[in-house]
This record gives C-alpha cells, structure tokens and sequence, in this order.
C-alpha cells in the first residue's frame, strides 16, 4: 500500500514538472480572440442600432408615458386628440380596438418615459439598441450551440441584424422581438422555465404581441405529445416529467400573460385588424415584397425554407412549427419579418451549414484557422468606420422630421384654437403641445371614420384639390378648425397632400400663412388683428414643397420618391425648369432603376442620366 502512495506521489510530481501540453498552450490565444470577437460584435451592434430617433409614432409613445407616471392612470378617455370623442366608435369591434391602442404598451411606455427623465433621449437610444442587440445576441447563441461553432454564432448574429436594422424605431414592438427570442432560448436550454410566467406577465403589459410568447410555448408543448415523439423523435428527447413540467409551465405563462388591461382582447383586436381600411393604408401593415432585388428578409427566410426542406429528416417538430408560424406572420406584415431575422439564422446554422462542412472538407480546416483572427479584425474595421462616417451611436433626434418650429410659433403666440394637423406630425405635436393644445389625429390610429374625414379634408376627392371646397371646407366647418399645422408631404410613397396648396390659393382668403419653414406649414383662420402674415402665400407653399422635399431627401436619401412626385407636379403646372431639378434629384438617389422617370429625363433635354 505504501509503495503504491510513493508510486502516485510520483506521478503527482512528475505532472508538476512536466510542460504545458501544446492543446493547452494554444487555448489561451484562442480564448482572448473569442473574449475579443464578442466584445466587438457587442459594440458593433449597438452602434449598428444606436441612430437618431426618427420614428413619428416615438413621440405619441412618450407622451403617453408621461401620462401614465405623472397621474397614474391609463390615458381613459383619450386626452390628447379632441377627435376621439367627436367620432363614436362605428361598431363594438371599433370600441375594442380603441381601448386596446390606447392601453396595450402601458409599462414599456412609462419605462421609455422613465428612461427619458434619468438619461434622455440619448438613454431611450441606447435602451433600444440594447434590446435590438439582445434579439441578435439570443440568436448567435442558439446558432452557435446548434453548430456547435462559436464564429458561426457571431455570424447568425450579424445576419439576424441585417434585418433588424430596417426597425430602428423607439417603440415597444422591440419587446416583443427580443422576449420572443428568450421565450426560444429558454425552452431551448431547457433551463430557467420557472422565469417564463414572470416574462410573460411582463410582456403581456408591454405590448399586444404577447400572445407570440403562446406560439413559441405550443410549438414546443407539440413536440412533446406521444402522438409526434414517435412520429418523429427529438434529437434528444425530453424526460416525461420534464414534459409535465412543460405543460404546466406553458398553462401558468399563458394564464399569467391574461393579466393586462385587455385580457384575451388581443385575439379580436387581431381579427379587427385584418379588417380595417385604414390599418390597411400603413405602410408597416403591407406584406413584405417577395421578388426584385434580394434583402435580407427573402434571402433569409428562403435559405432557411431549404435548410429545412434538404435536412427534414432531422428537423425537430418545434423548429417546423415556429418556422410555419413566424414564415406566416412575416409574409402577413411586414412589421413582423424581424421574426425570421431571429429564427433564420438559427435554423441555417444548425440544419445547413453542417451539410455545407461536409461537402468541402477541403475548405474547411482553412477557414478554422483563419476566422479566429480575421473576425476581429473585420468587426474593428466595421466599427472605425461606422463610428468615422457617424454611423454609429447618433444620440441625438432627427431634429430634421420635427415641427418643433411650428410648436415653438403656436406656444409662444397662445394658439389654442381647434387645429387640424397631418398624421405623422399629431405624435410631436401632442409632445410638445398638450395640454394647451389637443391634436386632430395622430399615429394611434383610434377612429375609422376620423381617418375617413382626415383623408377627405386632405385631399377633396372627389373635388378641386386646389380649393377649399365641398366635403373639405364642410368637415373643416364642422370640426371647427382654427389652426392647420401641417407638412406637405409623405415621404415614403411621395404623395403630395394638396390641403397645403388650397389653403395657399389666394381665393382662400380667411385662411393666412403665418409660420414657414422646411418641416412644417402653419395657417390661421382669420387671425386676429396685429398677427404678423406672410406675404405671397402661395408661392411661399410652393417654394416650401420643394424644401421640404430636399431638406428629406439630404438627411433620408433611401427614400427620394418625393422628388419623383413633385417632378409630375410641376410637369403639370407648366414649370419644367422645377421639373428638371426635383427629377435630377431623384435619380441620384433612387435605389434602383426606374426607366420610366429615366425616359422623362431623356425627353427633358437629353443629357447624360443623373447617377448617385
């Protein structure tokens, strides 16, 4: 027995003093340029989604968040747009889906308004970007345990990112994207379960898209039903107490997401939905386009469609059935395509990319070693150069889409009669307006037959576009407008709003422009005597649409469609020179070709074609 201790003992020194095994010597280089792979990728997504608050719906959100913290109350009935109690809801169905849009975002509202008093608008900024980060950071994580490969997680990550960048907005939907992503990674792990009623209630409280998280936990309930275990078994199949477990996790999540100010209302808000013409009329509403050009949406969600159709074999259940559900959803609205931003790139990695390995092993043991040290390499290179082209972290609003001018000009001046004012300007405005002011419409989009008469007042069709006539000079009577705050306008599509050029006509003679600048137009009815007006008013509306145009165009130069639609504007008004100058601007923005309006440019004067 004695002999036997030395014999160890020996050994034991012998380990001591014999060198570091080379396997272990390398791990520590390896080790550092994962820790330094991450930390970049981190930065370089929050950078990534670190731009300036642009969104218009942000403002509404804010305030709303104000509300809430100051008078802890919801805001019932709506205070902050006097329109919502001038139109009754048209049927019951209405009724729900007001009370739902005015209540569902409650706490992520008052926590952006929370986060607003201790850091600013540079906090919100940030907390957006962290829980956009977090969404792709869930994703490089399931993909890297799936692969079993650390670089293809930071890979998925950055893929998943290359969607979610077009979500750059301040507004709770983000929750859902990101607690979408836990709800996956948890019942992936198969750790922490006890924490999903808790997110749940959570979620159920933040946004209406809560009721993903019953998906997400149904799609793995499924796979767990005897019926498709042995239909098709898991991988690694779950114990049957884990199974119970399971189920009564899912029962208490679901129960405990009920606790919300609508309860299962969020089921008929959706069939609502479906069928409202004016949700139909917003762009985020739209289904995502599926031929042209790629972007990230159709590359991902069709590499991922073949990753699951050439491995359907060893495709888990739950993966099948989140992939339906999430492919459907996106294909509905394009609002929810940063659904497969999250899924897609897990089920590439864990389903695709192995049978590429296998197919070029040549190719393979060169790309291990040469990703380690090129992946941080790239990333630093991304981050220089988004943080030298200010790129990245623009802590900062986009001062450029605000009428802050306007609000200055009706706040200083008392202006507190009824006004009208266009819909994405309604959210800034109740920011910085209420409670002198209370607004027309805004992005809440509370009343069907409001946005009837919005649209109607703003467009006279049908009519003389031009003049304040017919319906729109009645509505404008019957609301009792005073004030009309508007741009001139939308810039996705380029649709012009000719409500700014009525009320410019010199026949419209009550109506007179005092405030003018490149976000906004104001006219007052009848303004009092001694109130400054601006001179030549339908030339300065006209000059006006062309700055306004331009002012976009410089700060968003993706989106130049205005510049088309002032072309045929003015094309009709018998001015090519201005013609000329807005389809130039245009074309050198325009992010793809568009040989119609190239034609229009040869039949102009036949020069050389504008290019970016």
């Amino acid at each position: 027995m004695s002999s036997a201790r030395a014999t160890l003992r020996q050994k034991d020194r012998r380990r001591t003093r014999d060198p570091v095994p080379p396997r272990q010597a390398d791990a520590s280089p390896d080790r550092w340029l994962k820790v330094a792979a991450l930390a970049l990728t981190a930065i370089c997504l929050l950078g990534l989604f670190s731009t300036e608050t642009a969104d218009t719906d942000f403002w509404w959100h804010l305030k709303t968040g104000q509300y809430i913290v100051q008078r802890h109350s919801l805001p019932l009935p709506d205070p902050f747009a006097y329109t919502t109690a001038l139109n009754a809801p048209t049927h019951a169905g209405e009724a729900r889906v007001q009370h739902f849009n005015l209540t569902h975002e409650w706490l992520a509202q008052a926590l952006v308004y929370i986060a607003y008093l201790a850091g600013g608008f540079p906090l919100i900024i940030l907390f957006r970007a962290a829980l956009l980060a977090g969404m792709c950071a869930l994703a490089g994580f399931l993909a890297a345990r799936l692969s079993k490969n650390f670089y293809v997680g930071i890979a998925a990550a950055l893929a998943a990112a290359s969607l979610a960048i077009e979500f750059r907005s301040d507004r709770p939907a983000l929750v859902t994207f990101l607690f979408v992503a836990a709800f996956v990674t948890i019942l992936e792990i198969r750790y922490a379960w006890w924490a999903l009623p808790a997110l749940a209630l959570l979620w159920a409280n933040c946004h209406g898209g809560f009721f993903l998280g019953w998906v997400v936990l149904l799609a793995y309930c499924f796979e767990t039903l005897p019926l498709v275990s042995r239909w098709k078994p898991a991988p690694n199949p779950m114990p049957k107490n884990d199974a119970r477990r399971l189920w009564l996790v899912s029962a208490c999540s679901i129960a405990a997401s009920l606790i919300n100010p609508n309860g299962f209302g969020v089921v008929s808000t959706l069939v609502e939905y479906r069928k409202s013409a004016m949700t139909a009329d917003l762009l985020e509403w739209h289904r995502p386009y599926l031929w042209g050009p790629p972007y990230a949406f159709d590359i991902l969600l069709y590499t991922a469609a073949l990753a699951l159709i050439l491995s359907w074999r060893r495709v888990r259940p739950a993966h099948w059935a989140l992939f339906l559900a999430f492919a459907g959803a996106s294909l509905t609205a394009f609002r929810n395509t940063p659904l497969i931003a999250f899924l897609a790139p897990v089920l590439i990695a864990g389903y695709l990319l192995p049978r590429i390995a296998a197919a070029i092993p040549k190719i393979t043991p060169f790309l291990r070693s040469s990703i380690p040290w090129a992946t941080p390499l790239l990333l630093a290179a991304v981050i220089a150069v988004g943080l030298s082209q200010e790129w990245f972290f623009q802590l900062r609003t986009a001062a450029w889409m605000t009428p802050a001018g306007a609000a200055d000009y009706l706040l200083a001046n008392h202006i507190t009669g009824r006004m009208f004012n266009t819909w994405a300007e309604g959210g800034y405005l109740m920011w910085r307006l209420w409670p002198q002011q209370r607004v027309f419409i805004d992005g809440r989009a509370l009343s069907e037959s409001l946005n009837r008469d919005y649209q109607q007042i703003l467009n006279n069709l049908p009519g003389p576009i031009d003049k304040l006539t017919g319906p729109r000079a009645e509505l404008l009577d019957r609301y009792g407008i005073q004030v009309v705050v508007m741009n001139t306008i939308e810039f996705v599509s380029g649709g012009i709003y000719p409500l700014a050029v009525a009320l410019g006509n010199p026949e419209s003679s009550e109506w007179q422009l005092v405030y003018d600048d490149p976000q906004a137009l104001v006219f007052l009815r009848n303004p009092p005597p001694g109130t400054p007006v601006l001179s030549n008013k339908i030339g300065r509306v006209l000059v006006h649409m062309d700055a306004e145009c331009e002012s976009y165009i410089e700060h968003s130069p993706d989106t130049p469609n205005c510049g088309r639609s002032l072309f045929d504007f003015w094309m009709r008004s018998q001015q090519p020179g201005r013609a000329r100058r807005m389809l130039q601007l245009y074309l050198m923005h325009a992010p793809e070709r568009d040989p119609q309006a190239e034609q229009w440019w040869r039949q102009l004067d036949g020069g050389p074609l504008p290019r970016r």
